[in-house]
This record gives C-alpha cells, sequence and structure tokens, in this order.
C-alpha cells in the first residue's frame, strides 16, 4: 500500500538531511528544507527537535556524545553551561523542568562578564565561577554536578529545586557529605536560604521528580526518618515502597496518572493490600491533587498515617 503524498513527501525531504549527527536549521535550509517541512517532520516525529535550533534524527542514541554535539552546535567556546542544561548533560534528566519533554527548552549558558548572548537559542546570564566548579567534556564547557546541584537548589522554585539535587545525587559524582559542605561558600549569594534548609535532606534512590517532592513534603510535616525504594519480600519475589520508614512500617507512594492506569491500579491493590494484611505496613497513597495546587492535603494524609501506624504495635 502506497505511502500518504504528504508522507512521501515528507520522507523524502528527510533523506537530504544528515542522517547520523545531529544538525541546524540552517544547515536543514542549506540541503533544501523549508520551515514548514521542518515543523512537520518534528510534528510526525520523523524527526527530534531536542534543543532550540537543533534537531537530529530520532533513532541516534541519546548518549552524552550526542547530547554534547548538540551543544557544540549552540554554546559558544567561551561560554560554560549551567542549571538543567548542565545535569542534563550529566544524565540527570529528572532535573528538567515539568513538561520540557513535551517542548523545545533553551539552553542554559553563563557567559563571560559583560557579555549576554541575545539570540533566543540559550539562556544567558553572568554568574561567579571558581575552577574548580567547571570541567570542560567534547569541548564544551560545563559546570560539575556538585556546583549543578548547588545552583539549581537555589534557583529554582523549592520544589523543583529538591528534586534536581535528588537526581544529581543519583548520579554519585558527589558525596551527600561534600554537598553539606559546599553550601557554606555560597553565603550571601541569591537562595542560598532554601539551599541550606534543602541540603541535609537530599538523598539518593529517587525514582522520580514527584517521589522527592512526596520525600519533602514527608519531612516537612516531621515524621519519622525516611529511606527511599524499600524493598519488602512479598509471595513472588520483591515488593518496592517508594519511601518508607522501617520501623513504624509507614510508607508512601505516588500514584500518577501516567504510570497508574487501570492494569497497573489492580497490581498496586494486590501488593498494597498483600503488605498490609502479612507486614501490617499502613501506605499512605498520594496522587497530583493530593501533592500539588492550593488545596493540596498530603500533609493532611501523610499525619494521618502516622498517627494509625502509632495507634497499633511496631512489628519489627
Amino acid at each position: 500500500m502506497p505511502l500518504p503524498r504528504h508522507l512521501a513527501t515528507l520522507l523524502e525531504a528527510r533523506s537530504r538531511l544528515p542522517h547520523g549527527r545531529p544538525f541546524t536549521s540552517a544547515e536543514a535550509r542549506e540541503h533544501g528544507l523549508t520551515w514548514p517541512q521542518l515543523r512537520a517532520l518534528v510534528r510526525e516525529r520523523l524527526l527530534a527537535h531536542p534543543l532550540r535550533d537543533v534537531y537530529a534524527m530520532p533513532d541516534l542514541t541519546d548518549d552524552l556524545e550526542l547530547r554534547l554535539a548538540m551543544l557544540r552546535l549552540v554554546v559558544p567556546h567561551d561560554c560554560v553551561v549551567t542549571d538543567r542544561t548542565a545535569a542534563w548533560l550529566w544524565g540527570a534528566t529528572m532535573a528538567l523542568a515539568p513538561h520540557d519533554h513535551l517542548q523545545v527548552p533553551q539552553v542554559s549558558v553563563f557567559a563571560p562578564p559583560g557579555r549576554r548572548l541575545r539570540n533566543g537559542l540559550v539562556a544567558s546570564g553572568e554568574r561567579r565561577l571558581a575552577p574548580a566548579d567547571v570541567v570542560t567534556m567534547g569541548g564544551i564547557q560545563v559546570t560539575t554536578p556538585l556546583r549543578t546541584a548547588c545552583d539549581l537548589g537555589r534557583l529554582l522554585h523549592r520544589d523543583q529545586a529538591f528534586a534536581a539535587m535528588d537526581a544529581l545525587a543519583d548520579l554519585r559524582r558527589f558525596d551527600l557529605d561534600e554537598l553539606l559542605l559546599a553550601v557554606e561558600r555560597f553565603k550571601g549569594y541569591r537562595g542560598v536560604v532554601q539551599l541550606r534548609t534543602l541540603a541535609p535532606l537530599v538523598r539518593r534512590g529517587s525514582q522520580s521528580p514527584t517521589e522527592s517532592i512526596l520525600r519533602l513534603r514527608w519531612e516537612e510535616e516531621g515524621l519519622p526518618e525516611p529511606e527511599c525504594q524499600v524493598e519488602v519480600e512479598g509471595p513472588e519475589g520483591s515488593y518496592f515502597l517508594d519511601i518508607a520508614n522501617r520501623h513504624h512500617c509507614l510508607a508512601a507512594e505516588y500514584d500518577g496518572a501516567e504510570f497508574h492506569g487501570e492494569e497497573q491500579r489492580a497490581y498496586d491493590q494486590d501488593r498494597r493490600g498483600w503488605m498490609a494484611t502479612h507486614g501490617a505496613w499502613i501506605i499512605v497513597v498520594v496522587r497530583k491533587v493530593n501533592l500539588f495546587g492550593r488545596h493540596q492535603d498530603v500533609h493532611l494524609l501523610l499525619r494521618g498515617g502516622l498517627e494509625r501506624a502509632l495507634r497499633r504495635p511496631v512489628l519489627h
């Protein structure tokens, strides 16, 4: 069966583009493609558009080399990649802004003093960086994971800052004690108060930004020390709880719409029912409406869970 005419036309246009590396819109136009064709290729998912003015074939492996090649196309040699773009380059994709996978983010860079980039492709600004804050990878200067964690911990909204710090800590490129020590050098910097409160709470093991934010709510409520991804031996293998305190058999799990459809919901009910019956676990189920927004009530759910846990004997 022949392809629809518009799709065949798009595939012919795409065949003229580089297939083994990323490229810019200017290069695409040199190969005869128009802006409408580029937009259509992206819309049909025949072309990836991961950064402003950067395109690539969707079947290319998303690894460090590809990300460096993308950045080399838009980042001037004397600038330093920072913030969420630095986290993305290091592999901490959970540090990206909410819904960044649905849009084309700008590249965050530090420009040398007195220079600001106004090409619309990057978000630039000035920053005081020590030599130890920057490394060079594949010709790209980028802030270290530790400096990136400190910057995001200072500059993002509290929830997103904490999730980003968790994600960077999970890379295991710095110790949690190093993070606590690094905080002290930012005295007087914007956002340092937030950084000081968040750094001691950072842990490794969160599987998503929402799990980190749920753990932050747990900590803010003053509940007993939580752990990430607590393993519980079930009848046919291991179950894992998002966050939990083993001593009180108290846990909290986030059920997001994306990964908790009808099939997963039935599995979760069976899993949680078994743990409640055989392990005396009290599991607080949290959804988006509980965790975010003006009417969030997660603190009430968590406090209620702890009260139920304290009313019954501790089994182990």
